[in-house]
């Protein structure tokens, strides 16, 4: 295993186990807004620290981009790692049981290793680049659906970017027609690596951060799947916008979102 991807699941591992004790006991889960329709708890930050001390413990000199803290800043600017410590916010104050821990580390500007980690299931995803896809330390891999038909697709809504929602539901009714069915479970890192396990078809979602879809991603390629934006092209990271599946369920996925969204949602 590469030594970094050590590191970030040793983080993981250690950031869920707070997450998962915390969710216990919600008399001690302090939630604020910072956002529209964006929430933040004390669990939130308390969790992001934990992994950056982990991180800084090994790798005193690398960058970090963290959801909470923003940058953190460090000698090496090859290394830069990207973590989300709750994946899921709204779901654990609500107390939906389904939320996770998201981190990658990029090198000279590409996603080398990452891993998401459940903590109420116990479930690890992780990839290193080139060397496949894990769940729980067991190969996984994409589905084979062969178009639309009979696939299950995960999607987030555009909740703070509402001005899309009219284009948003168009798209999921023209795809509605042709697939089986939908689930919105509000984790798109968990959607990433649902798509990578085959638990789901196919995934798309607009305005997502880089800590959502960072380590989510490389773990959905590693598979098998192809990620693009709206547009088909790669800049995904740069839009936030991603569709994530096999090459075939992508290409029905892309010719959906070209037919019904608006201008503003293919850039």
């Amino acid at each position: 295993m590469h030594p970094m991807l050590n590191i970030a699941i040793r983080a993981a591992r250690k950031a869920g186990d707070f997450i998962a004790k915390s969710a216990e006991n919600t008399d001690n889960v302090e939630t604020s807004q910072k956002g529209t329709n964006d929430f933040v708890t004390n669990i939130d930050q308390g969790a992001e620290q934990i992994i950056i001390d982990v991180i800084k413990k090994s790798y005193p000199e690398h960058n970090i981009i963290a959801e909470e803290s923003g940058v953190v800043s460090g000698k090496d600017a090859d290394y830069q790692w990207i973590i989300d410590p709750l994946d899921g916010t709204t779901n654990f104050v609500k107390s939906l049981p389904h939320f996770s821990v998201s981190i990658a580390l990029r090198i000279k500007g590409r996603t080398e290793v990452a891993c998401v980690y459940d903590p109420i299931r116990n479930e690890l995803f992780s990839a290193q680049r080139g060397a496949g896809a894990q769940l729980n330390s067991k190969r996984i891999r994409v589905g084979v659906s062969k178009d639309l038909g009979g696939t299950i697709l995960a999607t987030g809504f555009p909740f703070k970017a509402k001005q899309h929602s009219e284009s948003y539901v168009n798209i999921v009714s023209a795809l509605f027609v042709d697939c089986a069915d939908f689930r919105r479970t509000g984790s798109a890192a968990l959607d990433l690596c649902y798509v990578a396990a085959g638990r789901v078809d196919g995934f798309f979602e607009l305005g997502l951060k880089p800590w959502d879809m960072a380590a989510g991603e490389l773990i959905a390629r590693e598979a098998g799947a192809l990620c693009t934006d709206f547009s088909g092209a790669t800049a995904y990271m740069q839009s936030g916008n991603i569709v994530a599946a096999n090459p075939k369920v992508l290409k029905g996925i892309l010719g959906k979102i070209r037919e019904n969204a608006n201008e503003a949602m293919m850039k």
